[in-house]
């Protein structure tokens, strides 16, 4: 019998740049709780990657980006447990409209700038992963979490 096909959820993360810098968020929810992030969601039924990207980055800070200004830099394939796989892909934003604030307090303690080269150690390691693929410059993919 062939194992049924996967169903694998579709996240994405906007990095927000400006210059060095990059926007993360603190997690206020329960997965991660305190440690970093970037601001992200999982993609809706129906729509396109980009914008589903730029839908969450203004969702959670305020930020509006054209879904066209917004570059695929890098995919993640992680492995979150025995039945739940995700695929994360990592867009950078470099322009964009308005100031980062926190629009989603129950899920966000903190929005805070970090340069490249001083980055918070704990970054929850999903998203760490597309984050230093995209820096590192290292092919493109990351298959994270697979045995």
């Amino acid at each position: 019998m062939n194992p049924a096909p996967a169903q694998p959820v579709i996240d994405t993360h906007v990095i927000l740049r400006d210059g060095d810098k990059l926007l993360l968020s603190q997690r206020g929810g329960p997965y991660g709780y305190g440690r970093w992030h970037l601001p992200s969601g999982k993609l809706d039924q129906g729509e396109s990657l980009s914008v589903g990207a730029a839908r969450e980055l203004l969702e959670e800070t305020g930020v509006r980006v054209d879904p066209h200004h917004l570059r695929l830099v890098h995919v993640v394939h992680h492995q979150q447990g025995d039945d739940v796989e995700r695929i994360g892909l990592f867009f950078v934003a470099t322009e964009w409209s308005g100031e980062p604030v926190n629009r989603e307090p129950a899920k966000c303690l903190y929005l805070a700038w970090f340069t490249v080269h001083e980055l918070p150690e704990d970054i929850i390691e999903y998203p760490k992963e597309g984050l230093l693929g995209y820096l590192n410059d290292n092919g493109g993919l990351t298959e994270h979490g697979w045995a």
